[in-house]
C-alpha cells in the first residue's frame, strides 16, 4: 500500500467568508484595513485588485491569513514582501517570455490534465538531469540556474491561470514529483530554492503534494524538501508518499486514469489532451493469482471496435479474442497473449466480420501483487453506402 502523510482531518478552504469563525472575519477585516493604510488603492496580484472588496479579493487575502494562521501582521508581512518580490521578479511578465527551455516542457516540469475534484496537476521529473551534459547546460552557473528557477516559476504561474479563485471554487492545484532517478545532491540547491520561492509567495496554493517512485532511503525526501516539512500540520496533511511500484495504484485515488500519463500507468498519451477531455474510462482491479476477462458484447457484423487499456507496471500476460456469436463459428485471437513489462497503453481496433463479443484478457495469476487498471472503447457500427 502507498504510505501516506495526509491528515484524515484535512479539508481545503473552501474560500466562503460565511464559514469563518467570528475570530477569522475578524482578522480578514483588519487585514483589509491594514492593507488599506499601508498600500494603493490599486494594489493587485494575479491580475485581482486585492482592496475591491470582491470575493476573489477574498480568496486571495485568505491564502495569506491562512498561511499564517490568521495572524494578521506576520499575514501583511508577507504580501507585503510577496509584492515586491513579484515587482523585482517581473512576475507579471513571466507567462509571454520565452526562456529557451522548449526541450523540458513535458518533461521536467508541466501543467497537465485535471485531479477527480477539478484541480489542474503540475507534474515534476527531475531524472533528465542525471544525464551531466543535460545538467551542466542547465545548472552550469549562477546565471543558468536563475533562468531555470524563472522557468519553474513560469510553469507555475501557467496553472495559477487555470483557478477560479472564487469561494467554492477550484482554487489551487495539486503538484505531482517524480522522485525516480532524480540526482539528489546536485538538484538539492535548486530544489531547496524552489521551494523557498513556492512557500514565501504562492501560500495555499497546492492542494496536495504527491510524491511518487519514492526510494526505499525515506530520509531523503525530508532533506531534499526540507523547507515545506519544517511547517505546521496543515502543510504536512497535505503529503502523498509512494514508494516504487505504487506509482498507478496512488495516482488513481486522486486522478482519474484517461488524465494519468502512461508513464505513470494511466491512459493519457502526449497530445490526447489537445483535443478536449478525454473519453472516461472504466476502472478495475486486478488481484494477485486472478484473471480478469472483459466482455463487450453486442458487436454487430461490420463493426468496429477501437479500445484502450492499461495496467499500472503490469508485468503480467495480455491477450485478445473475438468471439462470435453464432455456436459453428471459430473464435479469433486478435492479440495473441504476451507479456507486457513496461508501463504503456494498448491502443488496437478490430472489424468485425459477423456479430460477437471481444474478450480483453489481464491474467495475473503468476503475481501475488494487486493491480489497479483501466479500458476504454468505442464501437463504430458500419454505415451502409
Amino acid at each position: 500500500m502507498a504510505a501516506t502523510l495526509r491528515s484524515p482531518s484535512f479539508r481545503e478552504d473552501t474560500y466562503f467568508v460565511s464559514h469563518l469563525k467570528s475570530a477569522e472575519k475578524k482578522a480578514l477585516q483588519e487585514f483589509k484595513d491594514k492593507l488599506s493604510a499601508s498600500h494603493a488603492p490599486s494594489v493587485s496580484m494575479w491580475g485581482i485588485s486585492l482592496l475591491d472588496g470582491s470575493d476573489k479579493a477574498d480568496v486571495v487575502l485568505l491564502k495569506f491569513l491562512r498561511a499564517r494562521d490568521f495572524r494578521v501582521p506576520d499575514s501583511l508581512q508577507m504580501l507585503a514582501k510577496c509584492l515586491m518580490w513579484r515587482e523585482s521578479f517581473e512576475a507579471d511578465k513571466i507567462l509571454d517570455e520565452d526562456l529557451g527551455f522548449k526541450d523540458l516542457e513535458g518533461v521536467v516540469a508541466y501543467m497537465y490534465g485535471y485531479d477527480r475534484e477539478g484541480h489542474p496537476v503540475c507534474y515534476n521529473d527531475y531524472g533528465v538531469f542525471k544525464d551531466k551534459t543535460i545538467y551542466e547546460r542547465v545548472f552550469g552557473d549562477t546565471e543558468k540556474l536563475q533562468k531555470f528557477l524563472r522557468w519553474r516559476i513560469q510553469v507555475l504561474e501557467r496553472g495559477i491561470k487555470l483557478l477560479h479563485f472564487k469561494p467554492g471554487g477550484v482554487n489551487s492545484i495539486i503538484q505531482v514529483t517524480d522522485l525516480k532517478d532524480m540526482p539528489k545532491r546536485e538538484l538539492r540547491v535548486a530544489s531547496n530554492h524552489i521551494l523557498s520561492l513556492f512557500q514565501d509567495n504562492y501560500p495555499e496554493m497546492v492542494a496536495l503534494k504527491i510524491f511518487i517512485n519514492v526510494p526505499w532511503y525515506f530520509s531523503v525526501l525530508y532533506s531534499v524538501f526540507s523547507p515545506f516539512l519544517t511547517q505546521t500540520q496543515r502543510t504536512k496533511s497535505k503529503f502523498v508518499i509512494s514508494k516504487e511500484g505504487n506509482v498507478a495504484e496512488t495516482l488513481y485515488k486522486y486522478i482519474r486514469p484517461e488524465d494519468v500519463p502512461v508513464q505513470y500507468g494511466g491512459l493519457s498519451r502526449p497530445g490526447d489532451l489537445e483535443n478536449g477531455p478525454p473519453k472516461p474510462a472504466s476502472e478495475f482491479t486486478v488481484k494477485g493469482g486472478e484473471k480478469v476477462n472483459i466482455q463487450i458484447e453486442g458487436i454487430e457484423a461490420g463493426a468496429t471496435i477501437t479500445w484502450d487499456i492499461v495496467v499500472g507496471g503490469w508485468d503480467l500476460d495480455y491477450s485478445a479474442e473475438f468471439v462470435p456469436a453464432a455456436a459453428e463459428s471459430y473464435s479469433l485471437a486478435v492479440e495473441k497473449p504476451r507479456k507486457i513489462s513496461t508501463e504503456e497503453v494498448i491502443c488496437n481496433s478490430f472489424t468485425a466480420r459477423e456479430a460477437g463479443k471481444m474478450v480483453l484478457s489481464v491474467d495475473n495469476t503468476a503475481s501475488r501483487k494487486k493491480k489497479v487498471a483501466a479500458y476504454r472503447y468505442v464501437v463504430r457500427k458500419c454505415t451502409a453506402v
